[in-house]
């Protein structure tokens, strides 16, 4: 039986939607506000649920201090009190909370003990958040993955 483990972290970080593929004027009606030179911040909630076989041993899905050390190292690290716009995986795309949410998926993909990363959730604000999970299971969300 597969067992899930979830965890929340923070991070702040400013962004400025802008794509230099828009004029101007297309810059402001896609992104509105968000589009302002000098940029916004945002207080992120980052989530994470891996999932695997629970250890016989440790009677765990994920040692929760080597879950913290991967997050903390490859992603709170990078990105906490920094300007998105700035980060080379952001260099040729717009760091919507969208593509935030796809990189750090991708920086934990692999990098977790054991457990396999099921999704990752980034809440924006109290109304909008993000999430992804695997793309070797791109059609199915995963509620459907673990309702099949």
């Amino acid at each position: 039986m597969k067992a899930y483990f979830g965890r929340r972290y923070t991070l702040s970080a400013s962004h400025r939607l802008h794509s230099e593929e828009l004029s101007a004027e297309e810059n402001r009606a896609a992104y509105g506000k968000c589009n302002n030179p000098h940029g916004h911040g945002h207080n992120y909630i980052v989530e994470v649920l891996a999932g695997g076989q629970v250890g016989p041993e440790t009677g765990m899905v994920i040692d929760l201090v080597a879950l913290d050390e991967v997050m903390r190292t490859r992603v709170l690290v990078r990105f906490d009190h920094t300007n998105l716009n700035l980060d080379p995986l952001f260099e040729n795309r717009v760091p919507t909370t969208e593509n935030l949410c796809k990189a750090v998926f991708g920086l934990l993909k692999t990098a977790l003990p054991v457990a396999k990363l099921d999704y990752v959730r980034v809440e924006e604000t109290e109304n909008n958040f993000f999430q992804c999970w695997d793309a070797d299971d791109e059609d199915m969300s995963p509620i459907e993955r673990r309702n099949s």
